[in-house]
């Protein structure tokens, strides 16, 4: 899966691309069991159909909830 960073935070797209969550990223991309949507400017992680993590561009993330993918945080 690819993510749409068209209505995205421009802070959260710098630091998708190229800052702390760019493992993130490449997990979302990799791993088949997690989603992920861009709402209100900030991404909303899912991982089969359960929210788990939302992250915003200047706010810390807010964790749903836990998951193996927090730990990249």
């Amino acid at each position: 899966m690819t993510i749409d960073t068209t209505n995205m935070c421009s802070h959260l797209q710098r630091k998708l691309l190229e800052g702390e969550y760019k493992t993130i990223r490449e997990q979302i991309e990799a791993d088949l069991t997690l989603s992920a949507v861009v709402r209100s400017r900030q991404l909303h992680i899912y991982r089969d159909g359960k929210k788990i993590l939302v992250l915003a561009g200047k706010s810390a993330p807010k964790i749903i909830r836990e998951d193996k993918l927090n730990q990249l945080i």
